[in-house]
C-alpha cells in the first residue's frame, strides 16, 4: 500500500540506487518522487530471506524486531520511526536520510552502518556496535548512547545535544563539528574533543561541568 511519498533532490553527477520506482520531476537536477511503501514485519522478513535487500522508501514505523537479520539492507529515505529492533545484526546496512526518531536499537550490531543525515532523536543505541558507522550530519538530539562503541565513527556534524554517553567508546572517533552541547560524556573513552563544539552545560569525561564552577 502506497501510504505517502518521499522528495530527494540528487547532484547530476551522483548515483542512486533503488530509484527504479521512482518519479524524475526534473532534467536540471536529479529530483525523485517516490512512493513510500508500507511494510508488514512478515512481508520485510519473508522478502529479505528470499533475496532482497532493498527496502528504501518503506514505511515501518513501530515495527517490531527482536533479534531480526538485516544487515547489508538498504532502508534510505524511509520512516523507521518508534521501530523496535534490539539485539538485532544490522551490520553495513544503509538509513541515509531516514527517520528514525524514538527507534529502539539498543545492543544491536551496528558495525559500518551509513545514518548520514538521518533522524536518530531520542533514539536508544545504549551498547550498540557502531564502530565505523557513518553517522554524519545525523539528529542524536537526546539520544541514549551509554556503553555504545563508537570507535573509529564518523559523528562529523553530527548533533548530540543532550544526548547520554556515559561509558561510550570514542577511540578514533570523528568529532570534527559535533554538537554536544548539554551531552553528558562522562567516563567516555578517548573522546577527541578538540573539533567538537562544548559548552558550560557539557559533562566531560571526568564528570566536570563547566556550569556548576559558574554556579559556584
Amino acid at each position: 500500500m502506497v501510504i505517502s511519498s518521499v522528495v530527494t533532490f540528487y547532484p547530476l553527477n551522483s548515483i542512486y540506487r533503488g530509484a527504479s520506482h521512482c518519479e524524475q520531476l526534473s532534467t536540471e537536477v536529479v529530483i525523485l518522487r517516490c512512493p513510500m511503501q508500507k511494510l508488514s514485519v512478515q512481508e520485510l522478513l519473508f522478502q529479505y530471506e528470499a533475496g532482497k535487500r532493498d527496502f528504501s522508501n518503506t514505511d515501518l514505523s513501530q515495527a517490531y524486531l527482536f533479534e531480526a537479520n538485516l544487515s547489508q539492507a538498504n532502508f534510505a529515505n524511509s520512516n523507521l520511526s518508534n521501530i523496535h529492533i534490539p539485539y538485532a545484526d544490522l551490520s553495513e546496512t544503509s538509513f541515509q536520510n531516514s527517520n528514525l526518531n524514538k527507534a529502539e536499537l539498543s545492543n544491536s550490531q551496528l558495525y559500518q552502518a551509513n545514518f548520514s543525515n538521518s533522524n536518530l532523536s531520542q533514539a536508544n543505541l545504549s551498547r550498540a556496535n557502531l564502530r565505523f558507522a557513518d553517522l554524519s550530519n545525523t539528529n542524536l538530539v537526546g539520544a541514549d548512547l551509554q556503553a555504545a562503541d563508537l570507535a573509529y565513527a564518523n559523528l562529523r556534524g553530527a548533533d548530540l545535544s543532550y544526548a547520554n554517553l556515559t561509558n561510550a567508546k570514542l577511540d578514533h572517533a570523528n568529532l570534527t563539528d559535533t554538537q554536544l552541547i548539554g551531552a553528558n560524556l562522562f567516563r567516555t573513552q578517548n573522546a577527541e574533543l578538540a573539533q567538537a563544539i562544548v559548552d558550560a552545560t557539557t559533562t566531560l569525561p571526568d564528570g566536570h561541568r563547566p556550569a556548576d564552577d559558574a554556579a559556584n
